[in-house]
């Protein structure tokens, strides 16, 4: 495999790939910022301002290799095939469900497994993509995490995914929206987050408005606050699954550690930072948390907060013992909030033929590597 030189490896901000007997595979071209790729290319003699047309070429014109970019010159698109791969991701899995969900398995150049989304709705097209190869959250619902966290996704890596679910739109068709809700706790990755959001929203990348990105937390109350503090007017979503810290705690393990009143506390402060209201999400569990009672409790937890409250009835994995609420309590439920004055939205079920619920397809993968070893 390539060894780039020294002060290349320097001027990276993560370690280069590596497989496992060490060698250095094909560095992702996304992963370098528009002014390291010019400084790349200033070193070996071509003009810096080659980078944005490069760039433009993967972001804008949904170019998949360097040889396709026609207007470089020859000697620079060999270089680049030498060096760099425009997409550093193997799409191992592609399905469409039978409402236009699109989900993609893509293997990262470790060998692990990431998932993203793409969600027709009208006019929409969203893009769900992960942020960590796992979860470390431990919800105890959710396929992301019954493995735990492996590690962080790079900018680069995030921003892949969104690039990938592009280029399966037809030609003049572009992403309208983002949600961070894939594998993964978004705001434990914020900094390699924030970094890839730029290009998302940038004109001379996808160009998507800040105002259509929303970002998914279970619940961290000192980096809801960074975000805030980031300037950036993104939709915060709070994962709460649970009316009480007794409950919360049995849903959501790691929430003794943040406290209930600590994360609600720094949603209201990120609305007051930012002007944008806070939407808080809610598994709805059949037996454990879909009850008059947890109605109530929750009504009585947010209002007043001029919330809006996603309520998702749980969609089944295989071979966990949680069950989706039947419609009658699912309705009472939402009865309840609405007389509260609550404002509540169910969500729509996506994809469900096809696994698309987070985690489920990256599990089945590994199911089927099992049996096959």
């Amino acid at each position: 495999m390539l060894q780039l030189a020294p002060h290349y490896n320097a001027l990276m901000k993560t370690p280069l790939p590596q497989t496992t007997d060490g060698s250095v595979t094909l560095q992702p071209l996304l992963q370098l910022s528009a002014a390291e790729l010019s400084r790349w290319l200033k070193d070996r003699g071509f003009q810096p301002w080659y980078a944005k047309a490069i760039r433009r070429w993967i972001l804008f014109k949904r170019a998949e290799s360097f040889e396709s970019m026609s207007d470089l010159p020859k000697q620079l698109r060999e270089q680049l095939t030498a060096a760099f791969q425009p997409l550093a991701s193997e799409v191992t899995k592609s399905l469409l469900a039978s409402d236009g969900t699109r989900k993609l398995l893509l293997k990262m150049w470790d060998g692990e497994d990431i998932e993203c989304v793409m969600i027709p709705d009208h006019d929409r097209r969203t893009a769900c993509i992960s942020t960590q190869v796992g979860c470390g959250m431990a919800c105890v619902f959710c396929a992301s995490g019954l493995n735990g966290v492996m590690r962080n996704l790079a900018p680069g890596e995030i921003l892949e995914q969104l690039v990938r679910l592009r280029n399966l739109l037809p030609a003049g068709e572009r992403l309208s929206h983002i949600v961070v809700m894939g594998m993964g706790e978004p705001l434990a990755n914020l900094d390699n987050l924030l970094a890839a959001l730029e290009d998302a929203t940038a004109k001379d990348g996808l160009g998507i408005g800040a105002r259509h990105i929303t970002i998914s937390t279970v619940g961290l109350p000192i980096k809801i606050r960074k975000l805030a503090e980031s300037g950036k007017q993104y939709s915060l979503a709070v994962s709460l699954h649970a009316p009480t810290e007794e409950l919360r705690s049995k849903i959501v393990p790691t929430s003794d550690k943040m406290g209930l009143h600590n994360i609600l506390q720094a949603a209201d402060d990120y609305f007051k930072r930012t002007g944008r209201q806070v939407t808080f999400e809610y598994v709805v569990l059949r037996d454990i948390n879909d009850r008059p009672l947890e109605a109530n409790q929750l009504a009585t937890l947010l209002k007043g907060r001029g919330a809006h409250i996603n309520l998702i009835p749980f969609n089944e994995v295989e071979g966990l013992p949680y069950r989706r609420p039947t419609d009658e309590r699912l309705n009472r439920f939402v009865e309840i909030l609405r007389e509260a004055g609550l404002f509540v939205h169910v969500r729509k079920r996506k994809g469900s033929d096809i696994n698309a619920a987070c985690g489920q397809l990256r599990r089945q993968s590994h199911i089927e590597k099992q049996a096959v070893t």
